[in-house]
């Protein structure tokens, strides 16, 4: 049978989701953990190949397995092997064609900034410290200009191999709660390091080096250089993907 999981982590101690030869990841706890359980080799295939220190809340991943445990009650029995920084949040049998990263979805980052003159050191692992006081007003009205359909080459690393930079974003909201802003970014698929290279823009737009409207510029440049710094992986939580029925 195939199984889905939704799982939780915090990214702080990992070099990102996906195995490597460099050090320890996600997906290789999630294999260890599960082969040990289920007694077969089991290798999971994740949605969204989290960065170094990126966390999430609900990424996605699925596996084969011959098991006769119920797929519902494998997510309770591999939590006990887990280290506590990874939780897997649901688990439940799918159709064997369901694929995490081909089935239509919409997909939500979250990307938090810690705007306070000092640092809090509770918020230093999901949030990134930024002290120059930032404007979310104008940097809610630059985000604006990102939602539709748009090529987003000036928002991807340049070692990206994506086939096309053309994506849609169907809501990109930056609010503040006190001391932390938060620009909430959900589209139908991200290229590499995009939602930290928004960010790194936003926040230009909030200190006051760009004006709102710059956006469309860079949007039109299709140029990496045009639009601002890559933010810290920190700072950056995958909330979650919805798939069509």
């Amino acid at each position: 049978m195939r199984v889905k999981m939704i799982v939780a982590y915090d990214g702080t101690n990992y070099c990102g989701w996906q195995i490597q030869p460099n050090g320890v990841t996600i997906e290789q706890k999630l294999n260890e953990a599960l082969s040990a359980l289920l007694g077969e080799e089991i290798k999971v295939t994740g949605a969204s190949r989290t960065d170094a220190g990126v966390h999430s809340l609900g990424n996605v991943c699925i596996f084969d397995t011959n098991t006769r445990m119920p797929a519902e009650k494998i997510s309770y029995a591999v939590n006990q092997r887990l280290p506590e920084d990874i939780v897997v949040q649901d688990s439940c049998e799918v159709d064997e064609e369901f694929h995490p990263r081909f089935s239509k979805s919409c997909k939500t980052y979250e990307y938090r900034i810690l705007n306070r003159r000092f640092r809090m050191p509770t918020r230093r692992l999901d949030t990134y410290f930024y002290h120059h006081p930032l404007d979310d007003k104008k940097m809610q009205q630059a985000a604006q200009y990102l939602v539709g359909e748009h090529d987003f080459k000036s928002f991807c690393a340049v070692n990206a191999q994506s086939q096309t930079s053309v994506r849609t974003i169907y809501r990109c909201e930056v609010t503040r709660e006190n001391d932390i802003i938060t620009i909430s970014v959900t589209g139908n698929g991200f290229l590499y390091n995009m939602v930290r290279i928004i960010a790194g823009t936003l926040i230009k737009v909030g200190c006051g080096e760009l004006e709102p409207e710059a956006m469309n510029d860079i949007l039109a440049a299709c140029d990496r250089s045009a639009a601002g710094p890559t933010a810290p992986a920190h700072g950056l939580t995958m909330i979650g993907l919805e798939y069509e029925r």
